[in-house]
């Protein structure tokens, strides 16, 4: 009896520790911390696909803000220049700098389009946004400003440098890491950039909010699980300039 009780409790033993084992594979989780990605994949979701002609504030709009905009000394919530708070929806309309539907009306679109360095935003030695991040604002603002969500934006199988990594560091993080103001000395505006950060582990341990790192986005929220997927997938295979 002893020995018939002795088998089966090292069978159920096993098979917890097989459930364990498969878990921590599927979930591709590296617990080291040592700032590198472990060997997982992951999804773009299964949510309805995104309409590609309309434009997603907190996908596309706000994360731009959040990057450029939304910095210490600037418009973040703790310093509020001009009363201009632009870390959400609720508090950029509540700004009073976009016109529904109109953006020459909107303060937003003009300081952004503003040729004058002493106007223009983000202010100098700052980077402008690119035309393409001007482009996005100037449709959201026609669209009707809209509080727009789309969780299937993200291909987690599309993990190439240029149609996928640079977009995201350009959008969410380029504001802070880019030109002769880069935060903690820190360009990520060149491949070469973002490659040495991969190589030292700071880029993978601060898009994961590892201990000891600092997170990132700063005052942005988390890349979601498809976007750090998406540079999982790209450092595996070597983080290559393709």
């Amino acid at each position: 009896m002893a020995t018939t009780y002795l088998k089966v409790l090292f069978f159920l033993l096993a098979c917890l520790l097989l459930a364990v084992s498969c878990k921590h594979r599927i979930e591709g989780v590296n617990d080291t911390g040592n700032g590198n990605p472990g060997n997982g994949s992951g999804n773009g979701g299964s949510s309805a696909p995104c309409d590609p002609n309309k434009i997603y504030f907190q996908q596309q709009v706000l994360p731009i803000l959040v990057s450029n905009c939304a910095l210490s000394g600037c418009h973040d919530d703790a310093s509020h220049e001009d009363g201009i708070i632009l870390t959400s929806y609720e508090k950029v309309m509540a700004s009073g700098i976009i016109s529904p539907g109109n953006p020459g009306s909107s303060d937003l679109y003009e300081v952004i389009i503003d040729t004058d360095p002493g106007d223009r935003m983000p202010p100098p030695p700052r980077n402008t946004l690119t035309q393409s991040q001007t482009q996005i604002i100037r449709q959201w603002i026609q669209q009707g400003a809209q509080n727009l969500v789309c969780q299937s934006m993200c291909d987690s199988n599309s993990y190439t440098y240029s149609g996928a990594i640079k977009i995201l560091i350009g959008n969410k993080c380029q504001g802070c890491h880019s030109g002769s103001a880069a935060q903690g000395g820190i360009d990520l505006s060149t491949y070469n950039g973002v490659k040495a950060k991969v190589a030292d582990g700071k880029l993978w341990g601060s898009i994961n909010h590892q201990p000891g790192f600092s997170a990132m986005p700063r005052n942005g929220a988390k890349l979601s699980d498809c976007e750090i997927t998406q540079f999982r997938k790209w450092i595996i295979a070597g983080s290559p300039n393709n």
